[in-house]
């Protein structure tokens, strides 16, 4: 089996941050798809046309060649929603695997024309016999939001331990626009996902809100790339993530200020529990600026659970896993509040009980973890100091 290098950052890095991509040598990407038979799509069909199509993009970045070019040849599923109405829709789109539907190779276009309003629901999900068997899935989403048009996007992956999944996202976001995502990354051995979005219009809007929860030796990697092109533009970013047992986490994230965007606004934030000394995370937040008259903020951080407000907690009758609970609960809170559909809301929250609730229990030790903070302009060097920027944070002790 060859190595795969996938989720290349669009800057290089020293390589001893090995950060720059992901390489995997376990995965075997299947050549026979067959088809796909588990796909529910509900709610306001009637307002929103939904249709099968051909149209595969040409990715600006994406996870990589190889599986972009799976589902440009290999697709078992294309859909196309073209959004229209001017009152608030929800669609919500499932892909249930099972033990006869395992492959999945999607090919997802939606189209907000002017003025229109919609929310998506896309969930990946494992419902019988979960991690009894090896799924695949690998797709494409690609984003087209017009003059007005106000999108929300709710994407759960909620696929078992034993999958393999590889999402990329493509938005293109016009003048008045605002594109919304809330992201709920939980499954896959491998999850693996390229978000990229070009803010192209004045006054165009993209918020992502991430939560990640990791466990056994799960691995994520996020891949988080933002351009502002329009003027008064604006971004913003916020992942928050839990990691037990031997889980690792890669976040890139990078917003690129270009030429044109005066008065634009980029903000990102991540931060990572470490619910054991045996879960790693890596983390690199960039800015990179070709424009004046911007804001940029990033922030990035990892550490332990706090064992003051465990024993607060335990103190008020909690045992320690259900403690764990509530803090995992806690962090996860403003970004599981924006979802406005009650019952996808207590899936979640179920899921989280789920996920933790394992055998294994969990351990309070030392921190592992490495942050990088590297700040650029179009040049690739520090302003304030014309060198290449070093990394910060704490060394593995």
């Amino acid at each position: 089996m060859e190595e795969l290098k996938l989720n290349e950052t669009p800057v290089r890095t020293s390589r001893n941050f090995n950060i720059n991509n992901i390489k995997l040598n376990d995965i075997e990407i299947p050549e026979n798809i067959g088809k796909f038979e588990n796909v529910v799509i509900t709610g306001e069909t009637s307002k929103i046309k939904i249709e099968p199509h051909t149209n595969t993009p040409q990715l600006t970045y994406g996870v990589g060649k190889i599986l972009e070019n799976q589902v440009k040849k290999q697709a078992n599923k294309n859909i196309q929603l073209t959004i229209d109405s001017k009152t608030n829709k929800e669609i919500e789109i499932d892909f249930n695997f099972d033990a006869q539907n395992t492959f999945l190779v999607e090919n997802i276009e939606i189209i907000a024309n002017k003025d229109s309003k919609a929310t998506v629901i896309i969930k990946y999900e494992e419902k019988e016999n979960r991690n009894s068997y090896q799924s695949f899935h690998n797709g494409i989403i690609n984003v087209h939001a017009k003059e007005n048009a106000t999108l929300n996007i709710i994407i759960l992956n909620l696929m078992g331990l034993n999958a393999n999944h590889f999402m990329s996202i493509q938005n293109n976001v016009e003048a008045n626009a605002k594109v919304k995502y809330t992201m709920v990354e939980f499954g896959g051995k491998n999850a693996i996902t390229n978000y990229y979005t070009n803010l192209t219009g004045e006054k165009s809007e993209n918020i992502l809100n991430t939560i990640y929860l990791g466990k056994e030796n799960q691995l994520f990697d996020l891949n988080y790339i933002g351009e502002l092109r329009g003027a008064k533009s604006n971004i913003n970013i916020e992942v928050q993530g839990a990691l037990k047992d031997t889980a690792k986490k890669h976040f890139k994230g990078t917003i690129d200020f270009k030429k044109g965007c005066k008065k634009a606004k980029g903000n990102e934030n991540e931060a990572c529990m470490l619910l054991s000394d045996t879960a790693k995370s890596l983390a690199l937040p960039m800015l990179l600026c070709s424009e004046e008259d911007v804001e940029g903020n990033h922030s990035t951080s990892s550490g332990k659970v706090g064992e003051k407000e465990l024993f607060y907690i335990m103190s008020r009758g909690f045992e320690l896993k259900e403690a764990m609970k509530l803090l995992v609960r806690a962090k996860f809170n403003n970004v599981i509040e924006n979802i406005k559909n009650e019952d996808l809301k207590n899936q979640i929250l179920e899921e989280i009980d789920k996920r933790l609730d394992e055998p294994r229990d969990v351990q309070l030790g030392t921190v592992l973890f490495w942050t990088f903070c590297p700040i650029w302009d179009g040049s690739k060097v520090d302003k304030m100091s014309k060198k290449e920027p070093s990394p910060i944070g704490h060394r593995p002790r």
